[in-house]
């Protein structure tokens, strides 16, 4: 597939941002498997693109790519872009010790800056880093004038510039006078009082790019680094198009939505208010000022609570659609068999077709029927039993043999850790593996190659997952458009499930969070998370080998 993509030369913006993103995905899926050429005519021809991909594509695909990559070299490639896009593929990438080793000398002192500002590295990546000097790592500076004054600083207040304690000394103990002040500040930043509720406001300020880089109070993980220079995509954590309309004319901006990942006392959406700030000497446009808060109630009208009988209404729905269907099939199979005399064979072909058409139909209602069950009752993974989702994944790819052969479709799904079991109804998870594969490969161009991982890597994490990289139809969809139950993207194939993509992909979501799993929709793939059994299988084996 690589060479496949290096031969194209990409005709404009679009077809650069998709190879971009292809090779991006190929390399930290398969970069330890490619020979040495491969990655090297890659990793060039990703430098040859990343001047025509816009930086909020690039931040995205790091975001993507941070929590499942394991390839030094893509890694150390996204490192030395813009800072923006550096600190989000830093801040969250994992590599053995040996890697950051090796990939240290090839990053600059703003990367170091966030490594450094990790916890959770190996320990002689910490002394690499303390033996390349306190030259090799950049502060921030609004970091530095917050941990001078041991205060927080105030963007909003009125009038002038923040006032910061002179630094009268220099060299190597005034940085380490400056280090120790910081840990300071943070260690009694952190120490809350007992019973102290989370706060519902926090300030931050962005640089002349727009990108944020200081933030007091929520954590700094879900704010810095992200933009309000462009407006994010639905769901996606940013700011909306009121704030990146007034970035651009350098306005004053009010009441601008934003959306947060992280701990619950984060995520979700905040409002805030901004000021543009200029350097009073030269005139400079130097960023923005901020201070954000929760939305007030009046300000969410579509927050409304789904009604407490929806599983009733879905269910008197399956009721409904049953007899009909029933009628159609069994008209279906009198004409298909004969039952009432001789039937010319296009009729019987187009019967026979109704047949299979209404036994695909009558499967997508009992999923259907499944899913009304368990979501109304709360969901208790405890009480599934544990389910061999590797086993599931290679039995539904042996059943779609024969599509993927006629429609020259490459189906290849690596497999990343193990043991891949999970805590799952055996019946249900086969329906959320079956549907959502079949729905991909539906939609697939002819000869395209669908790439995908199954990622479990105990004890690290709790959920067991399908990764699949989004077919090229699709590439550019956003989530509302794949969840919506009418969509149908160009080229869909013409033996396609009777049922949409969208209403495929609504059924696995559904599975997923009645087993305490879920669907994750993002720019570069689609994610399906079923609780990991690891910890429960090996019991089990325990008891076994002790009876």
């Amino acid at each position: 597939m690589i060479a496949t993509i290096l031969r194209q030369a990409p005709a404009d913006r679009r077809a650069s941002i998709a190879a971009w993103r292809q090779l991006s995905d190929i390399l930290a899926q398969r970069g330890n498997q490619l020979d040495d050429e491969d990655i090297r005519r890659s990793l060039h021809a990703l430098a040859v693109l990343r001047p025509q991909v816009p930086e909020s594509v690039r931040r995205d695909s790091a975001r993507a790519l941070a929590r499942h990559g394991r390839f030094a070299p893509l890694v150390a490639f996204y490192a030395n872009d813009v800072p923006a896009v550096s600190a989000i593929m830093l801040r969250d990438t994992r590599l053995s010790e040996a890697d950051w080793l090796a990939l240290l000398p090839a990053t600059n002192a703003m990367a170091r800056s966030v490594l450094a500002g990790r916890g959770d590295l190996p320990e002689g990546v910490y002394r690499a880093l303390a033996s390349l000097g306190s030259a090799s790592v950049a502060l921030p500076q609004p970091e530095v004038a917050n941990a001078a004054e041991d205060l927080p600083l105030a963007p909003a207040e009125a009038g002038g510039e923040p006032e910061t304690e002179p630094m009268i000394e220099s060299g190597p103990s005034q940085i380490s006078e400056l280090v120790r002040r910081i840990d300071k500040y943070q260690s009694s930043r952190g120490q809350s009082p007992a019973g102290r509720p989370p706060r519902a406001a926090f300030l931050f300020e962005t640089g002349p790019d727009g990108v944020i880089h200081w933030v007091e109070g929520v954590t700094r993980g879900a704010v810095i680094g992200l933009s309000i220079a462009e407006a994010a995509f639905a769901g996606e954590p940013g700011t909306d198009g009121v704030a990146a309309g007034a970035f651009r004319q350098r306005a004053e901006i009010i009441n601008a939505r934003m959306i947060l990942e992280g701990t619950q006392a984060d995520a979700g959406e905040w409002r805030f208010s901004a000021l543009p700030w200029f350097d009073p000497a030269t005139g400079q446009f130097r960023g923005y000022r901020a201070s954000a808060r929760r939305p007030y109630r009046n300000e969410t009208p579509y927050g409304r609570q789904a009604s407490g009988d929806s599983g009733d209404s879905i269910r008197q729905l399956i009721h409904e659609l049953r007899s009909p269907l029933n009628a159609i099939s069994g008209f279906a199979q009198i004409i298909s068999g004969q039952m009432f005399g001789p039937v010319s064979q296009d009729y019987r072909a187009m019967a026979e077709t109704i047949v299979a058409d209404a036994a695909s139909v009558q499967s997508i209602i009992d999923d259907l029927e499944t899913a009304a069950r368990s979501n109304a009752v709360a969901a208790d993974p405890s009480s599934n039993s544990v389910v061999d989702v590797g086993a599931i994944v290679a039995q539904v790819e042996s059943d779609l043999g024969a599509l993927l052969a006629e429609r020259r479709i490459d189906l290849s799904i690596s497999r990343v850790g193990g043991p891949f079991v999970a805590v799952a109804d055996d019946a249900n998870a086969r329906r959320m593996v079956g549907r959502m594969l079949t729905a991909l490969v539906d939609i697939s161009e002819p000869g395209a190659i669908l790439v995908g991982q199954l990622v479990t890597e105990s004890p690290h994490d709790d959920m067991l997952q399908l990764r699949i990289v989004r077919p090229a139809p699709i590439r550019f969809a956003t989530a509302s458009e794949l969840l919506d139950p009418g969509f149908s993207p160009e080229g869909e194939a013409p033996g396609a499930a009777v049922l949409s993509l969208g209403f495929s992909l609504r059924l696995v979501d559904s599975l997923a969070r009645a087993g305490g799993g879920r669907l994750d929709i993002g720019h570069n793939a689609l994610t399906l998370h079923v609780p990991s059994a690891n910890s429960k299988a090996e019991v089990e084996l325990e008891v076994q080998q002790g009876e």
